[in-house]
């Protein structure tokens, strides 16, 4: 008997384009052979879910859901801004010139935003969280439509040349009184990451991680190969848009079709330029990127988004990464990939 197990992952606030993880489990003749466990929960404002191979006298289910929930706890008390006492909160309240020290993981992530941004031609910036609360997507909910005097002032806030970082003391500090950080846009990759290794500690060796639909995949699948994900069709109803089998590394996907606004007849996105100050207008749908860490997948995947079709192939291929992109032309959905990518791209058929 086949049994076939399908699980929709829905987005957050900021909700990446959801992934369909589809897998078989042959039971037939297997008797014995020990069953997958499943657990799940809410965290960051969506849903998580896990799907492993107990070990022999490996932790119980408890222990492991109880492992989870503290990795995913130090992300909250570290970058959750809707957290008046986690540690972004408190910095984005201090004035200009007060200096914070910030915890070990704020920094990990910080330096790797720094990073993207960089690379990325300034197309990411977690310090674009002037922006996001101008235009209602930051933790205050919406607005009213931004004047022009308000985005000249909200972009004069934005980039990093508005704040002090002293890496050696882990010491922040603000140069101006409204520079602001939104770390959205990676802190939950990083979470699946910080899970992941803790199911890793637990000597758990099989296993799906999903937080929001960012995940960490390791060893084999219940069916005893790879992990087949589908990646969802991002338009309303959904579908499958392309099968990737994969293992032992991490997928984040970005888009913009599901959170937006609209205004006299035009759609603003929930993806702000900062370059711009304003909300994306081109034709790329949705990005998927493979990367060892899903939260710096995660923060791939919402840059290229921010770039477009043309400009996040070419950074794609500069910076090898994996990256597979969506895009509308006129009333088609047309993909594309990186080189990087190809080899993840599954010739299995998928189960719907």
């Amino acid at each position: 008997m086949i049994l076939v197990a399908k699980l929709r992952i829905i987005a957050d606030r900021r909700p990446a384009v959801a992934l369909v993880v589809l897998f078989l489990v042959l039971l037939a003749g297997c008797e014995r052979a020990p069953q997958p466990v499943r657990l799940q929960g809410s965290v960051f404002g969506t849903g998580w879910s896990l799907t492993y191979m107990p070990i022999d006298e490996g932790p119980t289910p408890g222990e492991v859901r109880a492992a989870l929930l503290a990795a995913f706890d130090t992300v909250n008390a570290s970058m959750n801004t809707y957290d008046p006492s986690a540690t972004i909160s408190r910095f984005n309240q201090l004035s200009a010139g007060e200096p914070m020290e910030v915890d070990w993981d704020f920094t990990y992530v910080f330096n790797e935003a720094r990073r993207i941004t960089a690379w990325s031609d300034g197309a990411y910036d977690v310090t674009v969280a002037p922006l996001l609360a101008l235009w209602g997507f930051g933790p205050n909910g919406p607005t009213t439509f931004p004047t022009p005097e308000a985005l000249q002032q909200a972009m004069s806030e934005v980039g990093f040349e508005h704040f002090d970082w002293q890496p050696r003391t882990r010491t922040l500090t603000k140069l101006v009184d409204g520079a602001s950080l939104d770390f959205s846009s990676i802190a939950k990759g990083y979470g699946v990451d910080l899970g992941a290794d803790a199911l890793d500690e637990l000597g758990i060796e099989h296993f799906m991680l999903e937080v929001g639909g960012e995940m960490q995949l390791r060893g084999q699948s219940p069916r005893g190969d790879a992990w087949r994900i589908a990646i969802e069709r991002p338009q309303v109803g959904g579908g499958v848009q392309a099968a990737i089998s994969l293992t032992d590394i991490g997928v984040a996907t970005s888009g913009d079709y599901r959170n937006y606004f609209e205004r006299e007849g035009k759609r603003y996105s929930h993806l702000v330029d900062p370059r711009t100050g304003y909300p994306i207008e081109h034709d790329l749908v949705a990005a998927t990127v493979v990367h060892p860490s899903t939260g710096i997948a995660d923060a791939w995947a919402t840059a290229l988004c921010i770039m477009g079709t043309e400009d996040a192939l070419a950074v794609a291929e500069e910076r090898g990464l994996a990256v597979y992109v969506v895009s509308r032309v006129g009333d088609e959905l047309v993909e594309r990939w990186s080189s990087g990518f190809a080899p993840f791209l599954s010739k299995a058929p998928m189960v719907q």
